[in-house]
C-alpha cells in the first residue's frame, strides 16, 4: 500500500520553508503550503475559513487525503481543517498548540500584533533574530527562508482567538495526536484538548521548548511516518 501524504502547516509570520529539514527526511510524500497572508499567499486576507481552504485543496491535490501536521498557528489550523473536512484529514499531529486562545492569551498577542503590524521591518528582523538564536543551523534557516510576515499577525489572533479548538477537536472523528515541548508556555491546556479528543494521546518531549521541537528533523520526521503508517493501517 502507498505511503499516506503528509501535509504540514506552519507557525505564525513565517511559511512553509519551515519544515524543510523535516520533509527532507520523510519516507512519506509530503506539502506545506503558506497560509494566507503568508509567504506566496501574501496578498490575500487572513481568516480561518480561508486558511483551511488552502490545506483542503492541499489535501485534494494529494489525492484527497492525507495526514495533517501543524506547529502552533499551523497546529490549530490543523484542528480547524479536520473539523471542517474530517473525510479529508486522515489523521492529525497537533504540535505546540494546546493552549485555549482566549483570556490572558488573546489579550497578549492582540498588543503583541498592534506592535508588529506597526512596525513590520522591525518586527521581522526581530524575529528572524529570535529564531536564529533559537534554532541555530539549518532548522533556523529554514524557518526564515521564506521571508516573515509579522504585518499579518492581528488578523491571525482574531481569527485564532474566534475558535474553540477543544469543541473542535471533539467534532473530529479521526486519530489525534497532541505534541508539546515540556517546557512549552502553550501546552498549558493540554488535558482538556486530550480529553475532548475521540482518539488521541499526548506526547511530551523532553527538554523542548515551543519552537525547539524541530531542532531534532530526524525526530520528528520519524513520528510524522509512524503516524501515517498507523492511520494508513487502520483504514485497510
Amino acid at each position: 500500500m502507498a505511503d499516506l501524504p503528509v501535509v504540514l502547516v506552519h507557525g505564525i509570520r513565517v511559511t512553509g520553508s519551515m519544515w524543510s529539514p523535516v520533509r527532507s527526511l520523510l519516507r512519506s510524500p509530503s506539502a506545506a503550503p503558506d497560509l494566507p497572508g503568508h509567504g506566496s499567499l501574501s496578498g490575500m486576507p487572513y481568516d480561518m475559513d480561508a486558511a483551511c481552504d488552502v490545506v483542503a485543496e492541499c489535501i485534494a491535490g494529494l489525492g484527497g487525503r492525507a495526514l495533517v501536521a501543524g506547529l502552533s498557528l499551523g497546529g490549530y489550523v490543523g484542528i480547524a481543517t479536520a473539523a471542517r473536512h474530517p473525510s479529508m484529514v486522515a489523521g492529525l499531529v497537533a504540535i505546540g498548540c494546546t493552549a485555549r486562545p482566549g483570556g490572558a492569551f488573546a489579550r497578549v498577542y492582540r498588543l503583541a500584533g498592534r506592535l508588529a503590524a506597526g512596525y513590520p521591518a522591525l518586527a521581522n528582523r526581530i524575529s528572524a533574530s529570535g529564531f536564529r538564536r533559537a534554532l541555530p543551523g539549518p532548522a533556523g534557516e529554514a524557518v526564515v527562508a521564506g521571508g516573515l510576515f509579522c504585518e499579518v499577525v492581528p488578523s491571525v489572533v482574531e481569527a485564532v482567538t474566534s475558535e474553540d479548538p477543544v469543541v473542535s477537536l471533539a467534532r473530529y472523528p479521526g486519530r489525534v495526536w497532541l505534541v508539546n515541548g515540556a517546557r512549552d508556555p502553550f501546552r498549558v491546556n493540554e488535558l482538556d484538548f486530550l480529553r475532548a479528543c475521540r482518539n488521541g494521546s499526548l506526547t511530551r518531549i523532553s527538554g523542548r521548548g515551543h519552537l525547539t521541537v524541530l531542532a531534532a528533523p530526524d525526530r520528528m520526521a520519524g513520528f510524522l511516518d509512524q503516524a501515517a503508517d498507523a492511520v494508513r493501517d487502520r483504514a485497510a
